[in-house]
């Protein structure tokens, strides 16, 4: 409950006049100019402009398996060009077999295999009984192997069993003779070659682990826990190859297992050969599932899933596969028995086909296998591990060999269709194919991420064809195409009776449509694999499905297949859409044709061609599809190609539209705009360039409990250069946003409408801009980072921040608000650690400012330099030279002030104590202060302010304690922040230095005592204050409300001594202050009435007080009497009634002057009763009365409110009539004398009752009684006379009554 204190409007005036007011600071000095905030708000709405086309990245492309089924049970559709640019392969060089090679073929008798060992970067070729291992990325680097003495016949790398061998071996050779198999350990390590290219680098380990065999082994396959599995040539069964560590009771260190026997004869000796109808010819190896596939001689697909060690369980195979496929694709002429031979098997990964699809076989006259999981008849599989349960699996497409594949002769004429604007000729066909080539004899083929490339001999002597395939992504994908340009070349297909049915309607999938194309190679083809490349990082971001190279053309390399020959190593690369892009826009430059270009528009849409044009214009490190080796160097295109390029992004991405939208019924109208494609493409790019990292978390953790980066350096660097090489293009070119004067599309709407769109798109690529800088100092600030040891630097920092860093992504970095603050508590990390190794803060604030400004503003700057200038001061011995640094600290530091944190705040004050600097202590919180609320509208702002606390004397400082601190005060009180005196006034009166306060008396000291929340202690200050100020009419009106207030715990006597206090303040009161004379009378008076209540109260509660403990309500009534102040009516009904308190009863009617003879005579009775006892001698009995009459006579007489004179006399004479003879004569008189009765006035008492036995009033009209009266009457005349007699007397002589006496 609030006080209720008078106005200070007077009070406030006359104090003025006493204050010295001393302007410390202003805000013009304090507000500096404020460093560039980041706008979130406009960085999330670009933010959400990449999420949308990352979701639209991953949705515009099906996938494999979805492609499949929309085909039907068998497809044939292909996109067949005689375009040289536009096939899908490209032979990138061809490396020769070095010529060292050649010296080991010394005899024309010689024996030689070759093949391909990609996980090593390496091919090996066998001459008779050596090995040698060519490194094909170095070019002529050849390592041998010749320490066994048997012709070799196969070699394969496969990984190795955890535990068996050193560290340092990461690979097993396996080397097959014809009769023994041997195990060779390989380390590969990364190094960079004399050509800067990175290369592996090989070494050789002896294992001693071998195993002879009567059978030679062909198609080894390893598995992900280092088992493994081959075929034999001659009996064609399945074998493992078992090693372990050590030899045991129970196995030998190497074993050779026959699963195609099964059960304990596959662990003995083969004796004779085997009479299997049908052999095995190749095993695979499925990473993913976990399981085995094997092909035979008669096209029987068995799969085996992998148990427990040496154990192999065999789930099915599947047979006559060429009566299923004729069953999916019938009169195919492609299907024919003669030609039905399946050569290969490849793996579908997880990742390509969300419908099951996991395996392709191929047969020799290109038609290509696709099986699935069943669906029907078999248990469910758990996807979340594909190894546990493997279900059985069954043919679902048949994909049909193209039958006009134009000779690879043809391919060097293209045709080109005349066109000489930007208009394209449509419906031109492209003449059919001379000499259509039909595919009848593949034996070799190499498939991954739904690329196949498969070999057979050419027509020529010494060359061989490459049939190349790749879906094409014009045909299959929802890419805002024009669709009368699709059909220029027609899409070759088989006859529709073994086609399967496609509704054009739009509502379906479209079915899988593959380029295709052959390739002539020189040499005849010894085997072929893809070129292993880094597997990219998993990503939270959402995924493309992997044949859409669109989404991945800019962030990862193109894919490339080696082909080895006899004559060398071939590479071929995937042309994509990108490569593609580029040849027409050279074609542009080079033969003036812009028909290519506008198909190509036409082809991939609007929106993707610009994202493709504006990565061509402004350079990207995957711009070359050359040697991945190279990958990180940032590719720029000629000028020329960059200008047609930017040219035809500016064309093609024409002008954004506004769409209005009117509510029905209202004339209301709201609108949105179409962006151009400039906007999209930029908006697609972008998107595509960050994928990798936007939705990832930026730390994992590592080693010794710390985080490390969750992302590669060299994957951050990369995105970085790509962003920054857009960001540079896009500040060249700033007018590619905006629509040039005379533009007749833009006179077509009406202007309102035009410029609305303009702006919003406009708007839109603003927030791009500015998120792609963000982003692109993001990365240079997690970089940077990295370089000081982030893992360390998150460890410094508070729980609650590692607990935000370690679940923090890129894009909450970049465009969170808790972004902001972990980047700043980092930075904050890193300083510290610069300044705790004595190192200067300028270069990193330099480096911090030029790479990643927006991470480490102005502002912050300021801050750290000040904190340096702090530590110069702390290590200064020169006492000036040491003013001279905290002075710039704290003038850095006041820049700083509206991002220095709290806690920073409280540090530096704390040093600022410790260093004796009064000044910074006291001005730097008012700085900050002032910098955070400048309108001073937050005074809910509540500082708390600990700078001034006092401690031990620094040995720093070369002033006294005492000095410093009058010092900082005379600082502090001279301020003019109201809150922060406030918070001052409160810590002085809670350290107990309010003498302080009242001598100094600052502004504003009076206010913040009146200010709630009131406390005792504030009041108690202010009516000293007052009092001080010599108002001391205020202080009493502050001691009385502070007695009568409820909201304080005050005991009784506490607030009767305030009351006192207010007393003595009223009246000294000057009689013509203020001119408020009749009112502190008044108030005087009303003070001193108060306090006559608070003392009856107390004297109350003193009678009470044997009793407060009682239980109940009457314990509980008499406690609350001890705590607040009550009325006089509260006393007598409440206290004297309930309680029967005669005597208080007497007290409350002598100070409230109330006359009431009934109520006082009754209550003298009671207490004349009281003091008789019962059967005892009226002797004592008249002592009783004379200690209970004589004290109450003292303190009421002569008060007839409660000293009923006549009736207490006549009651004393009652007593001693009814004792006469056994009292001492003149006893009545005598107690009335004692009680302060002057004689005159017992003399009239007694003379009324001596003359009313003329009235016959009993008991004095008895003689008897009139003699003891007359008695009396004469006991008191002769001591009134002897106290007249007596010096100094206060019984006037005068006031004997003789005449009365004598008459």
């Amino acid at each position: 409950m609030p006080l209720a204190l008078p106005p200070t409007a007077s009070v406030s005036a006359s104090h003025s006049t006493k204050t010295k007011h001393v302007t410390v600071f202003s805000s013009e000095q304090v507000v500096s100019k404020p460093s560039p905030v980041v706008d979130l708000s406009s960085l999330q709405d670009a933010s959400r402009i990449l999420h949308e086309q990352l979701v639209k990245d991953s949705q515009i492309i099906p996938d494999l398996g979805e492609l499949l089924l929309a085909g039907g049970a068998s497809s044939a559709s292909y996109s067949v060009f005689p375009d040289d640019y536009r096939v899908p392969f490209q032979k990138r060089r061809l490396i020769g077999i070095p010529e060292a090679l050649f010296q080991y073929y010394n005899t024309t008798n010689v024996t030689s295999h070759m093949g391909l060992l990609p996980e090593i970067e390496r091919v090996w070729i066998s001459i008779d009984h050596k090995l040698f291992l060519w490194d094909y990325v170095e070019g002529q680097d050849i390592s041998s192997f010749v320490d066994q003495p048997d012709v070799i016949t196969s070699v394969a790398v496969v990984k190795p069993k955890p535990g068996v061998f050193i560290d340092e071996i990461t690979s097993v050779m396996v080397i097959c003779t014809p009769v023994s198999i041997l195990l060779v350990g390989l380390s590969a390590a990364s190094v960079v070659g004399p050509n800067n290219r990175r290369r592996k680098e090989i070494k050789m380990y002896a294992t001693d682990m071998s195993i002879s065999t009567d059978v030679e082994m062909s198609s080894v396959a390893g598995s992900h826990d280092g088992r493994i599995f081959m075929c034999g040539s001659q009996d064609g069964c399945l074998y493992e190859l078992h090693y372990q560590q050590s030899e045991s009771w129970f196995g030998k260190r190497v074993q050779l297992i026959n699963h195609s026997v099964g059960g304990m004869q596959s662990l003995f000796p083969r004796f004779g050969s085997s009479k299997h109808e049908d052999r095995i010819l190749s095993v695979v190896f499925d990473v993913n599932r976990k399981c085995l596939y094997t092909l035979t001689a008669k096209n029987a697909i068995s799969v085996y899933q992998l148990g427990g060690e040496k154990i192999l369980h065999h789930i099915q195979t599947m047979s006559n596969l060429y009566k299923a496929a004729q069953d999916k694709a019938p009169s195919s002429p492609a299907l024919a028995p003669s030609h039905f031979q399946v050569v290969s098997l490849h793996v579908v990964s997880p990742g390509e086909s969300r419908t099951g699809v996991q395996l392709i076989g191929v047969t020799m006259n290109g038609v290509r296998l696709y099986f699935s999981a069943a669906t029907y008849g078999f248990s469910h599989v758990s996807g979340a591990n594909l190894g546990e349960s493997l279900r059985p699996l069954q043919l679902i497409h048949v994909r049909l060999p193209p039958s006009n594949l134009y000779h690879p002769d043809e391919l060097s004429h293209p045709y080109r269709p005349a066109a000489s604007s930007y208009t394209p000729a449509r419906g031109v066909p492209a003449p059919p194919p001379s000499r259509p080539f039909v595919v009848s004899g593949i034996e070799n083929s190499s498939y991954v991420d739904g690329l196949t490339i498969s070999a057979q001999p050419g027509d020529a002597e010494g060359t061989d064809f490459l049939l190349c395939i790749a879906p094409d992504l014009t045909r299959i994908g929802a890419l805002g195409q024009v669709q009368t340009a699709q059909h220029q070349y027609p899409v070759a297909s088989q006859p529709p009776i073994y086609g399967a049915p496609y509704s054009s309607s739009g509502t379906q999938r479209p079915p899988l449509v593959e380029y295709a194309t052959l390739l002539a190679i020189p040499g005849r083809t010894w085997a072929m694999a893809s070129v292993p490349r880094s597997p990219p990082a998993p990503s939270a971001s959402p995924s493309p499905s992997t044949i859409n190279e669109l989404a991945t053309q800019f962030s990862e390399p193109p894919r490339q297949f080696m082909i080895l020959t006899n004559v060398g190593l071939t590479f071929l690369v995937k042309r994509r859409a990108l490569d593609y892009l580029r040849a027409v826009v050279e074609e542009v430059l080079s033969e003036g044709a812009v028909q290519p270009i506008i198909e190509f528009r036409d082809s991939f849409g609007r929106d993707q061609t610009c994202a493709m044009l504006l990565g061509l214009a402004c350079g990207n490190t995957f711009l070359d599809a050359g040697d991945q080796t190279t990958v990180g160097t940032l590719y720029a295109p000629s000028p020329d190609v960059a200008n047609v390029a930017k040219q035809a992004f500016y064309d093609f991405g024409e002008r954004p539209i506004w769409t209005e939208r009117v509510t029905y019924g209202t004339s209301e109208a709201s609108g949105s705009a179409i962006f151009s494609g400039r906007r999209e493409g930029f908006a697609i790019y972008f998107a595509r360039l960050v994928r990798p990292i936007w939705k990832d978390k930026i730390t994992k953790p590592g080693s010794l409990g710390l985080y490390e980066l969750n992302i590669q350096e060299t994957l951050l660097a990369t995105i970085q250069k790509n962003l920054y090489a857009l960001r540079e293009f896009l500040e060249k070119n700033p007018h590619l946003f905006h629509s040039t004067p005379g533009d007749p599309a833009a006179s077509r709407g009406p202007a309102g409408h035009e410029q609305e769109a303009w702006k919003a798109e406009q708007n839109s690529v603003a927030q791009l801009l500015s998120l792609l800088t963000r982003t692109i100092e993001a990365i240079s600030f997690v970089l940077l980072l990295n370089d000081y040891r982030l893992g360390e630097l998150i460890a410094r920092c508070d729980p609650d921040t590692q607990k935000l860093i370690t679940s923090m992504t890129y894009e909450d970095l970049i465009t969170t608000q808790n972004g902001l603050n972990v980047s700043r508590a980092l930075v904050n990390v890193v300083i510290d650690q610069q300044i705790g190794q004595q190192i200067s803060v300028d270069t990193i604030s330099e480096v911090l400012q030029q790479r990643c400004g927006s991470f480490c503003s102005a502002d912050d700057v300021m801050l750290y330099k000040a904190r340096e200038n702090v530590r110069k001061a702390v290590e200064s011995r020169n006492p000036a030279e040491r003013q001279n640094w905290l002075g710039e600290s704290l003038r850095l530091f006041a820049k700083g002030a509206r991002v220095l944190e709290f806690d920073k705040i409280r540090e530096v004050c704390t040093e600022y104590r410790q260093l004796g600097y009064a000044k910074g202590a006291v001005e730097l919180p008012l700085y900050c202060a002032l910098a955070l609320d400048p309108d001073g509208i937050g005074l809910e702002y509540c500082f708390e302010e600990k700078a001034l606390q006092s401690s031990s004397q620094s040995a720093v400082s070369a002033e006294s304690p005492e000095t410093v601190r009058d010092h900082a005060f005379e600082l502090a009180f001279t301020s003019e922040d109201e809150m922060f005196h406030s918070t001052l006034y409160d810590w002085l009166i809670e350290k107990g230095h309010t003498d302080d306060l009242l001598a100094m008396r600052p502004m504003f000291l009076e206010a913040h005592l009146r200010r709630e929340p009131a406390t005792v202690s504030k009041y108690q200050l202010l009516w000293q204050f007052y009092v001080k100020d010599g108002q001391p009419l205020r202080a009493a009106e502050v001691l009385a409300a502070l007695a009568e207030s409820r909201s304080f715990d005050l005991s009784l006597e506490t607030r009767l001594e305030c009351l006192i206090l207010a007393v003595g303040n009223a009246k000294s009161h000057p009689v013509t202050a203020n001119g408020r004379h009749e009112t502190a009378i008044a108030f005087l008076t009303d003070l001193e009435e108060k306090l006559e209540v608070a003392q009856v109260q107390l004297e109350i509660c003193n009678s009470l007080l044997s009793h407060s403990n009682d239980p109940g309500e009457d314990g509980e009534k008499i406690r609350r009497l001890g705590k607040y102040l009550m009325t006089m009516s509260e006393l007598y009904q409440s206290y004297a009634e309930p309680f029967d308190l005669p005597v208080m009863k007497l007290l409350i009617l002598h100070v409230s002057e109330h006359r009431d003879d009934h109520l006082v005579r009754s209550i003298w009775d009671r207490i004349f009763e009281d003091a008789l006892e019962k059967d005892t001698d009226p002797e004592t009995n008249a002592d009783h009365l004379v200690a209970n009459v004589v004290p109450l006579g003292k303190r009421f007489y002569p008060s007839e409110y409660a000293f009923p004179l006549r009736h207490i006399a006549s009651s004393l004479m009652r007593f001693s009539l009814k004792y006469l003879g056994q009292l001492p004569k003149g006893w009545t008189p005598r107690v009335l004398v004692q009680c302060g009765v002057p004689y005159s006035e017992v003399w009239e008492v007694l003379h009324e009752m001596y003359e009313s036995h003329w009235d016959k009033i009993p008991p004095f009209n008895q003689q008897r009684s009139v003699q003891a009266i007359s008695c009396d009457i004469a006991v008191l005349l002769r001591d009134w006379v002897e106290e007249a007699k007596r010096p100094q007397s206060s019984a006037a002589r005068r006031e004997l009554p003789v005449g009365r006496v004598d008459a």
